[in-house]
């Protein structure tokens, strides 16, 4: 057995370190592009969401950056997925779009989606008739509705007296 000089100890020590930190940075790497790709796929679907949104009102990105109060060169990152917005930016890019927040919430996967049909859900949304309260009571309302309706919709037994609550008159 030879004695190792100080030298020879520090290079193979700093050799031993080196192959960890390098298997650490692979499994990290890969950890890293995985969310990565995650957080892409979300803020790309929101990001799409809001474009099309704001070409649907006919509004500028400059014009919307100014109204929602984020920069322009942030607004299009987050358009085009590279930036994920925090809920207040969705929430005030919601409001420049006039549309509700919650409706980019659930673009984001920050809030469950609701049950129904997505265009009813769009037309409660939009109308313009309808304050902020009687929206969400309204869209609470018809997801409390399509909930039972699907909960009668489930195979049931041949005796069952159940009504169907949709033949039913008003």
């Amino acid at each position: 057995m030879s004695v190792q000089t100080p030298t020879e100890f520090v290079r193979e020590q700093v050799s031993t370190v080196r192959e960890k930190v390098d298997q650490l940075a692979g499994s990290v790497a890969g950890t890293v592009a995985a969310s990565k790709s995650e957080v892409s796929a979300t803020g790309s679907q929101v990001g799409d969401f809001i474009r099309e949104q704001r070409n649907a009102a006919r509004v500028s990105l400059r014009e919307l950056a100014r109204t929602a109060g984020v920069s322009n060169p942030y607004l299009s990152q987050v358009e085009r997925g590279l930036r994920k917005p925090s809920a207040e930016i969705l929430a005030a890019i919601a409001k420049g779009l006039q549309i509700s927040a919650e409706t980019l919430y659930e673009q984001a996967g920050i809030l469950d989606r609701r049950s129904g049909n997505p265009d009813t859900i769009a037309a409660l949304r939009a109308d313009e008739a309808l304050s902020e309260r009687h929206r969400a009571v309204l869209l609470e309302l018809y997801e409390t509705y399509v909930r039972e309706h699907a909960a009668t919709q489930k195979p049931s037994t041949p005796n069952s007296t159940t009504p169907d609550p949709s033949k039913e008159s008003a």
